[in-house]
């Protein structure tokens, strides 16, 4: 299963989500940012790569739906709620993540 981890600038969310669910057994794991300075800025390539897509907030949801409709007719698009006041690998972060992914790492 791959899992797409969306927050803004792909530094401290999205990696963190990345390297945490990278370890869990069948689950390909990418981050990326929504803006354009993001160390990886989310594109159609990734959105299609994923099976699920997890945003951070809202706005990041939104902002997906936006840019890319066609592409999120067919696939998941979770928002996990978690606002931008974490640093990397976090312990509450880590929590965070791995109770709100929890539950979509079955598959359909």
């Amino acid at each position: 299963m791959n899992l797409l981890f969306v927050c803004s600038e792909n530094r401290l969310r999205s990696p963190t989500a990345e390297a945490v669910f990278s370890y869990y057994r069948g689950v390909n794991a990418l981050g990326a940012g929504i803006n354009p300075a993001a160390a990886r800025t989310v594109s159609r390539d990734l959105i299609e790569w994923a099976d699920r897509v997890f945003v951070m907030e809202t706005f990041h949801r939104e902002l997906l739906l936006e840019k890319y409709p066609d592409l999120l007719n067919d696939r998941r698009l979770v928002c996990l709620n978690i606002p931008d006041r974490f640093a990397y690998m976090d312990p509450e972060l880590v929590e965070l993540l791995e109770s709100g992914v929890s539950e979509y790492l079955r598959p359909d």
